[in-house]
């Protein structure tokens, strides 16, 4: 049995040990590493002896110790409790270990997952007698005021329903047994266990076409992200990465969040566990922890527990996923579980490749990002999840042809630019519109109920966009020769764009109205700075002044639109017919719009 497997310490080298006599094992075995258990997984066998990669600081660790093979896969305790939690990359609950251990958490602690002495009232919704399958829904458990979390029965698992009841069960109580058809009978729990470095099962994999809202103007008009899509978020530091995937995580559209915080500072993880209990979710008015995970790795704890807790994460956002759900995953970042790889990699004295970084970074990055997908989940009833996963990306300098960068940029489908130039101007989010993308933009328009206002706003965003492109080409010449020196109409090109970029694309994180905008308000916002545009062509056409454009009294509140709150979108359209009267006042005629 690889559960008796005790092999002996014979090197150490930072996060890697070295053990012999470990014949038997298999790769990414769990082991306890040394007379204080640390935990570790084996990465490399050469005939009985292993590599591990210990999860906890091994200052202290010798040689001459034991190191047991406990014969499972690193694996997560999925069920009832998760949400609210706070982890560490292997799935310790920090709030549990702080009540029991106090601020210095002790290596080798074991804890579960999940809390064995919370009751959780369960509710059966299929009836004794019936014959299900692995990924059926056999009952529901009102985890939080907005989280419904669904029992399934378990992977591998099937057979006829036998004593299935209500009543208040801890995770480990059976709410009912499972007969096989050999007449075996087994346990069925709320509870269950999955190796995380296993995509869970699905039935199908469907096309990601409808957009996630997240609120953020630049990226919900201009590069939407899909539920069920990938998308990157790389810069330099300063740029506002972090704040980029706080900002997604509070405001996206998604049923469940899942955070994790891969080798960040821990004042920006300490923001995050501030902040979430304080913030209301804009659809329910309920906090937004009682809808978010949080893996907490901060870059302080050791190094090769940072990709512990991106497998970790995504497990967990999978199992959401299952449940029929839209989960959204933020990673932030996965330059830091680079690093944690290489390093790792130095120690194996493996064959460095580009910077490095091992060989494999590239299908290991991959292999994350396309467990993401709007899927068929398994079982009954039928149902569709969807989890979408947002990766910041940290390249030295803000080097975009840094070696991780062009690995995500590989596998995802979203590029959110962030240019240290915008943040120096304090132009947040500092997402460059021209260099970001979306493959997802054609299913935009599925935002809109109406279907004249999703044509609009799709013609809307194509006319704005080439505006600003059109600056960026005039940009030098004013610079060089001065405005007088362009044509009228791009003079009242370049003013737009200038309203677009100060009055649309930037937007106040910290703000109680300005961080989240609906889609219709985005539409109304869009439209009316448009409408200036169009109206002073007209007026252009009828001999006026840019100047005296420029200057009309309206234009204060095109720009403090973004600041009206939501419920009061009506009168961001009542500015388009104070633009008209006023440049009708200033000039004796109608415009046309």
């Amino acid at each position: 049995m690889s559960e008796q497997i005790k092999g002996t310490i014979i090197k150490v080298a930072g996060p890697v040990v070295t053990a012999a006599n470990m014949l038997g094992s298999r790769m990414y075995d769990v082991v306890r590493v040394g007379e204080q258990n640390l935990i570790g997984e084996i990465v490399e066998l050469h005939g009985s002896t292993a590599n591990i990669q210990v999860y906890e600081d091994t200052v202290g660790i010798g040689p001459g110790e034991p190191v047991v093979n406990t014969g499972a896969p690193l694996c997560v305790e999925l069920g009832p409790g998760l949400i609210e939690s706070i982890y560490d990359g292997i799935q310790r609950p920090l709030d549990e270990l702080y009540k029991v251990q106090g601020s210095n958490i002790l290596r080798g602690s074991s804890i579960p997952g999940l809390r064995r002495d919370r009751k959780w009232h369960f509710r059966p919704v299929v009836k004794n007698g019936t014959q299900v399958q692995p990924g059926d829904i056999i009952g529901e458990v009102q985890e939080t005021k907005i989280l419904l979390h669904k029992i399934m029965v378990p992977p591998g698992m099937s057979g006829r329903l036998e004593n299935l009841r209500e009543g208040d069960f801890t995770v480990e109580q059976a709410v009912g047994i499972l007969v096989g058809s050999d007449g075996s009978r087994h346990e069925l729990k709320m509870m269950h266990r999955w190796p995380v470095r296993h995509p869970r099962n699905i039935k199908n994999r469907l096309t990601p076409n409808a957009i996630l809202v997240t609120g953020q103007r630049v990226i919900d008009t201009f590069f939407p992200i899909a539920k069920g899509g990938t998308a990157c978020v790389p810069g330099p530091f300063g740029t506002g990465k972090t704040v980029v995937q706080h900002q997604l995580a509070k405001w996206v559209d998604a049923d469940v969040v899942v955070y994790v915080g891969c080798g960040e500072r821990g004042n920006e993880m300490t923001d995050v566990l501030t902040e979430f209990p304080e913030l209301k979710d804009p659809r329910s008015g309920e906090p937004l922890m009682k809808r978010s995970v949080l893996i907490a790795n901060t870059s302080d704890m050791p190094v090769a527990a940072r990709e512990a807790s991106v497998y970790t994460g995504i497990t967990i956002a999978e199992y959401f996923r299952d449940m029929g759900y839209t989960v959204a995953l933020m990673a932030d970042s996965t330059s830091r579980w680079a690093e944690a790889m290489r390093e790792i990699s130095t120690r194996l004295e493996e064959m460095p490749a580009e910077e490095g970084y091992p060989a494999y970074l590239a299908s290991r990055i991959a292999s994350f990002y396309e467990r993401a997908g709007r899927v068929e989940c398994p079982g009954m009833p039928q149902r569709e999840g969807a989890l979408s996963v947002i990766g910041a990306v940290s390249p030295p300098g803000g080097d975009l042809s840094d070696s991780v960068v062009q690995a995500t940029l590989h596998v995802v489908k979203v590029f959110w630019s962030l240019m240290a130039k915008l943040a120096q101007q304090r132009h947040f989010p500092a997402i460059d519109w021209l260099t970001s993308y979306s493959f997802y933009k054609q299913y935009l328009k599925e935002c809109f109920t109406a279907r004249r206002q999703a044509e609009e706003m799709d013609a809307m965003i194509a006319e704005a966009m080439a505006l600003l492109e059109q600056e960026a080409s005039l940009v030098e010449i004013v610079r060089l020769v001065g405005a007088e020196a362009i044509s009228s109409r791009d003079r009242m090109a370049m003013e737009t764009a200038k309203s677009i970029r100060e009055d649309y694309l930037h937007q106040n994180a910290y703000h109680e109205v300005d961080t989240f905008t609906p889609m219709q308000k985005q539409y109304e916002m869009l439209k009316t700075i448009l409408h200036f545009h169009k109206a002073g062509l007209a007026a252009i056409e009828a001999g006026a002044e840019t100047a005296d454009i420029f200057a009309i009294k309206v234009r204060e509140s095109i720009a403090r639109a973004k600041y009206l709150p939501n419920d009061r979108i009506d009168e961001i359209a009542a500015i388009r017919n104070v633009i008209d009267a006023e440049i009708k006042q200033l000039y004796g005629q109608k415009t046309v719009a």
